[in-house]
């Protein structure tokens, strides 16, 4: 089973994450950001992975904290389970569209952090959510997961067809990368012999 439960007690956040990257699509969020969780379950669904988050942070304040640190617990909880990435495809991509928005993102299990992010929202709010966050969200995941992310969102003037293409994508693409390979079952996806 590949499972990892991370928890993250910072003065601004308590969260907590459950993760299996080989569920069945199911999910209980609970951030304390509606359209986060709505985001988070295009992921759980389109990823095929079951994901437990209860998080508290200083809303209060903004909603800045709660949104990176949840992207921080989930990016070391998918390095935990995917563990020394023996046997995995590596590499996943996925197009994605909604009505008019259209979203292109390919993930790499590198080893190495990086975060190509090219996404230009329509408008500054999704509802009561600040799209400046998704960066933030990626960035966390990214750093602590250690990957290689590309997010391209190709087109779109609905802000929240963009953002969902972009998770959807970020969702199959990240299903793609985890996936076993038959044909390299119990090697490591790279000439270096390590990722």
């Amino acid at each position: 089973m590949r499972t990892a439960s991370v928890t993250r007690n910072t003065s601004e956040t308590q969260i907590s994450v459950s993760l299996n990257l080989d569920g069945a699509g199911t999910a209980k969020l609970a951030t304390g950001l509606p359209f986060l969780d709505h985001m988070l379950d295009q992921v759980v669904r389109h990823g095929m992975i079951d994901l437990d988050i209860a998080a508290k942070g200083d809303l209060h304040i903004d909603a800045h904290h709660t949104v990176e640190d949840v992207g921080i617990s989930l990016g070391q909880a998918v390095a935990a389970a995917v563990g020394d990435k023996r046997g995995l495809r590596r590499y996943g991509h996925a197009y994605v569209p909604l009505d008019e928005a259209l979203s292109r993102v390919v993930i790499d299990f590198s080893g190495r952090p990086g975060l190509v992010y090219q996404l230009k929202f329509s408008r500054a709010w999704i509802g009561e959510f600040d799209v400046d966050l998704v960066h933030e969200f990626f960035q966390g995941f990214v750093n602590h997961a250690q990957v290689t992310l590309h997010i391209d969102n190709l087109r779109g003037d609905n802000a929240h067809h963009q953002c969902e293409t972009v998770f959807k994508a970020f969702g199959r693409a990240l299903r793609m990368a985890v996936e076993p390979d038959p044909r390299a079952a119990g090697t490591i996806p790279s000439t270096k012999g390590s990722l």
